[in-house]
């Protein structure tokens, strides 16, 4: 390499650490999540332990967590046992119901959902580019979405919704609602937080419940991945619980549905409990089917 070359390597080098440094000076950097990423997935039958050791080797570090304003991750598996507690039977999120054995939940800081959002495109356009996205798998439900309220079962006491993904919780409820219309969803939203979570969550194994609403996919997006639907009338909920699921399903959540309907405010399109996987091991891969 001649001297110029190796020069004009240095100062493109300097000119992209000068950016970082510009870019962490300007802009908000707090700790709520404003926005998060949550994506249930399908491996392909025969390639369960190949999918599982890309997400826990590679994915989830170079296709999430090494990302600008990525905070916060964790991932959540349901064994078949939890897979048979879904419902409902017909749902408009997974056909069967019993579709994604796996969960992810990522926090990004609010009001970098755009900074985040055009690096992710980057990134995974190169990670495929580069042979590094595994294809045998199936998106069963993949948004983007913006934080719209976390209830809390014990007031002030007790971790944040910004802890939420670090917490040792036993498990994880993931509720999705759509209502009956665009404009009805404010009416559901302001239900659920006001009046249907305070009081579900008193008494119950669950600590939280985060509200986010679904944003479209960029129409740049890796064609794997099917753009959202339903952003218009959507809520979804992820219940943070202390105890395993199967513990507790049946007196705490087994019928989540049911008062949305009694209200008229929407359906009910998924209730699936998950439990949370144990990072850098195939534990579980081997009770998914």
């Amino acid at each position: 390499m001649s001297e110029e070359t190796r020069s004009e390597g240095t100062r493109a080098e300097d000119t992209h650490s000068a950016t970082y440094a510009q870019l962490a000076a300007v802009g908000p950097y707090g700790v709520h999540p404003g926005h998060a990423l949550i994506t249930m997935v399908e491996p392909h039958p025969g390639h369960e332990y190949a999918y599982n050791r890309w997400y826990e080797d590679d994915h989830y570090y170079a296709g999430a967590m090494a990302m600008p304003w990525m905070f916060s991750g964790r991932r959540w598996v349901a064994t078949r046992d939890l897979q048979l507690l879904r419902y409902p039977e017909k749902s408009a999120i997974a056909q069967p119901v019993a579709a994604g054995c796996y969960l992810s939940t990522y926090w990004i800081t609010e009001g970098r959902y755009a900074d985040h959002m055009r690096w992710t495109v980057g990134i995974n356009k190169r990670l495929n580019r580069d042979a590094r996205v595994y294809h045998d798998r199936t998106h069963v439900f993949t948004a983007f979405q913006d934080h719209e309220a976390t209830v809390y079962r014990d007031g002030a006491t007790g971790p944040r919704d910004f802890h939420a993904l670090d917490h040792p919780y036993a498990g994880l409820v993931l509720q999705v609602i759509d209502a009956e219309s665009a404009e009805g969803r404010a009416e559901l939203l302001e239900w659920l937080r006001g009046r249907y979570l305070p009081k579900r969550l008193a008494g119950s194994p669950a600590a939280m419940v985060t509200v986010f609403r679904p944003t479209p996919l960029p129409g740049d997006r890796m064609t794997y991945v099917k753009q959202v639907e339903g952003v218009d009338v959507r809520l979804t909920l992820l219940w943070f619980l202390e105890a395993d699921p199967r513990d507790c399903w049946e007196p705490h959540f087994a019928g989540l549905g049911e008062a949305v309907q009694e209200v008229h405010l929407g359906r009910v399109e998924l209730v699936a409990p998950f439990i949370p996987t144990a990072p850098g091991t195939d534990r579980y891969v081997d009770e998914l089917r």
